[in-house]
């Protein structure tokens, strides 16, 4: 379900609050987060943020096509490894 566009963009407040300190400064550091469900905004162009998958941090550079999207479409959670073959003579009859 959507959210409402009365409401706007869900931005996570800590994740805005350092992407602006960055941007005041004209930093290029990387920005770690939790926050997958936060919605890209154009003040995250040209930022590298790393996304924590359950895992690990995965690092995103952000641009301007990726604007509108949640974070979380760039940090996969699942890897896929193919369908596996069960031992010798795995033949469908």
């Amino acid at each position: 379900m959507a959210r409402s566009v009365k409401k706007g963009p869900y931005i996570d407040q800590k994740l805005m609050k350092k992407i602006d300190v960055l941007n005041e400064v004209q930093d290029k550091k990387v920005v770690r987060t939790w926050a997958r469900r936060s919605v890209i905004v154009p003040d995250f162009v040209g930022h590298t943020i790393a996304i924590h998958n359950g895992k690990k941090f995965i690092p995103i550079y952000i641009t301007e096509n990726m604007v509108g999207h949640k974070l979380g479409e760039f940090a996969l959670t699942r890897t896929y490894r193919g369908h596996v073959r069960s031992g010798k003579g795995s033949k469908i009859r």
